[in-house]
């Protein structure tokens, strides 16, 4: 498997994702080819939908003020966290852990690095449609078959550093199941499902980085992974069923 990082300038609300990577593939020498997968940050992508938000514009709520007080956050971006996120478990000082888009994330994804000062990023507003809609129009530049991630950055349950996390994906099938495999001893695996694209982002995201290295790309040739004509959704679990969420709250 290859990886090679993109380069690009400084991406803007209103800029052309697509023209930006395939100026910045020209300028790399990079050609995709068939089978080829690019991983975007979404903070990129989110940049160039307008995802953009300057605090001086957001007026807290008493809820987020009160809320602000309680976590030592912002209370402006305390705001955009109870407007982006479904739900508000419970934080640390400085970062509030919310279920947002469906998914578990610090303050709502918000986004205070990679944004001009004062400002913030969100996440972008339909990961799935922003991947489908890139991908669509790359392929249409390269006469190829290319799937496109839209990746972030989350921390593990009691481990320090960040991992990635696919928050929208096209033309890859997110999660593969391994059940009914065998193992090394010949038992076949019960409940193995390979987060695929969720492993591809973290790939990513060591030549990505996650301050100024200006790569919010990465192309990956020949990954080991299955390769669909369409898109699908991120699979997910009730909670009950969740390792982590499922142990909490139970009597000892």
């Amino acid at each position: 498997m290859q990886l090679f990082g993109i380069k690009t300038p400084l991406i803007k609300p209103g800029d052309d994702m697509v023209l930006v990577l395939c100026n910045a593939m020209k300028s790399a020498g990079i050609t995709p080819q068939d089978n080829d997968t690019i991983v975007l940050a979404e903070s990129a992508v989110a940049s160039a939908e307008g995802r953009v938000v300057n605090l001086e514009d957001v007026i807290p709520s008493e809820k987020a003020i009160e809320l602000s007080k309680l976590y030592e956050n912002d209370p402006r971006k305390m705001e955009l966290i109870m407007r982006e996120s479904e739900e508000i478990l419970g934080g640390i000082p400085g970062v509030v852990v919310t279920i947002t888009k469906g998914v578990l994330s610090p303050s709502a994804g918000i986004d205070n690095s990679n944004a001009p000062e004062g400002h913030v990023v969100l996440l972008p507003e339909d990961p799935k449609r922003s991947a489908i809609e890139i991908r669509k129009k790359l392929m249409e530049e390269y006469h190829c078959n290319i799937a496109v991630i839209i990746g972030d950055s989350r921390t593990q349950p009691l481990r320090l550093g960040c991992v990635g996390i696919v928050l929208g994906c096209a033309g890859i099938e997110p999660v593969e199941d391994m059940r009914g495999r065998k193992d090394l001893f010949g038992k076949p695996l019960l409940i193995t499902r390979r987060a695929t694209a969720d492993n591809l982002v973290s790939a990513a995201q060591i030549i990505m980085g996650e301050a100024d290295e200006s790569t919010p790309a990465v192309l990956i040739r020949d990954a080991p992974v299955r390769f669909i004509g369409g898109s699908e959704d991120i699979p997910a679990i009730p909670r009950q069923e969740c390792l982590y969420f499922g142990c909490f709250g139970k009597e000892k």
